[in-house]
């Protein structure tokens, strides 16, 4: 069962700059950042608001530490813009199971460690309507580091 949007993830040359944008422009603070060596990414979540179900709803604005990483790929290719969607979840091997067996392809065998200490996957875009989606279960917030 998907619960929320938990965050648009949007690709950028420079973190900083961008952080700066959607601080000035619509009042967005950082939350969280950290860099994911295995994705290749440095991030920051701006947090939008709280939801129903306990969690949150953000923007990751991810800036690659390498060219060959799956954004620097992207941005190479796109240009800055929005990456991908993700949809939480309580529980993201059920929702990635189900979802599996409509015949969409999902990325990873098992969940991988996304941002904040969270459980992600990947759906293929070209199984969803050209669209890079992700599904999150949060870390617990004792879990989460800030």
């Amino acid at each position: 069962m998907l619960t929320r949007i938990d965050h648009i993830g949007i690709a950028c040359f420079d973190l900083e700059r961008t952080v700066e944008f959607y601080r000035a422009t619509y009042g967005f603070e950082v939350f969280h950042t950290e860099v994911n060596e295995e994705q290749g990414v440095r991030e920051a979540m701006l947090k939008i608001n709280e939801t129903s179900d306990g969690g949150a709803s953000y923007l990751q604005l991810l800036e690659p530490t390498r060219e060959d990483s799956a954004v620097g790929k992207w941005l190479a290719k796109n240009g800055e813009g929005v990456h991908h969607i993700a949809f939480g979840t309580p529980d993201v091997d059920g929702a990635a199971d189900g979802i599996r067996g409509k015949g969409v392809r999902v990325l990873y065998d098992r969940p991988r460690t996304g941002s904040m200490g969270s459980r992600i996957t990947f759906l293929h875009p070209k199984d969803c309507h050209g669209v890079l989606t992700e599904l999150v279960t949060s870390a617990s917030p004792s879990s989460a580091e800030h």
